[in-house]
């Protein structure tokens, strides 16, 4: 599924600058999570709250197509706004403050917006055509896109998660221009090797893998021949 075809729109905020180096200092690790329209937003959502749990300051980005997903894909409160955004994660996750901070599409004084303030990585999951067409241009045409740039440019990790099937060769081209950046590609496959016996299990096999991209320590899901016991 795919609400959009071209450019979106992230979602406005009426907060001012929240850029907090006595908070950030307090996280291991700062990572944008950023939600387009596209079906699998529950990767995402699982993601934020394992980032929370492994200490992780977490900026969102979520988009008005991502919102619309949600309240399909869900049956969580859609919220309306990047303040709304804000408050409900924080609560739903036990986020501590500051440590959960969403951003609007107009807000070029978030520190995702300059390389001075580019987090640690970057997760567009899930992400649409159109979304990984935009970061392949470098069109920067609304904050995620200027916030994927950043962090393409700043040589930070950019894990793109585009969830579409079939891929023409337009998708492909530009999954190609953006590897040859450094971005990586990692549609959210699951494995059944481990025998899921749930629709979450098969969430957090994804999710483990995006960790261990990251390099945050994750306890989802083990590695292939590794005793972590």
């Amino acid at each position: 599924m795919n609400t959009e075809s071209g450019t979106e729109n992230v979602i406005a905020i009426e907060t001012g600058p929240v850029s907090d180096s006595a908070n950030t200092a307090q996280f291991d690790k700062t990572i944008c999570v950023a939600m387009t329209g596209a079906s699998g937003i529950q990767y995402a959502l699982r993601l934020i709250e394992c980032l929370v749990q492994a200490n992780c300051e977490v900026y969102i980005l979520m988009s008005k197509p991502a919102r619309i997903v949600m309240g399909m894909d869900t049956d969580l409160p859609v919220p309306s706004r990047s303040a709304q955004v804000q408050s409900q994660f924080t609560e739903r996750y036990g986020a501590r403050p500051g440590q959960l901070k969403a951003f609007g599409q107009e807000q070029w004084t978030a520190p995702v917006a300059s390389g001075s303030g580019a987090p640690d990585a970057m997760v567009i999951c899930p992400c649409t055509t159109g979304t990984l067409a935009s970061v392949a241009a470098g069109t920067c045409n609304n904050l995620l896109e200027r916030a994927a740039d950043v962090v393409i440019k700043e040589g930070r990790k950019l894990i793109v998660m585009p969830r579409e099937m079939p891929f023409s060769i337009i998708h492909l081209e530009n999954m190609s221009r953006l590897a040859r950046a450094g971005v990586v590609i990692m549609p959210p496959n699951p494995a059944f090797y481990n025998l899921p016996k749930s629709v979450e299990e098969i969430i957090d096999f994804v999710v483990a893998r995006v960790l261990d991209q990251l390099e945050v320590k994750q306890t989802l899901m083990p590695r292939w021949g590794i005793d972590e016991t």
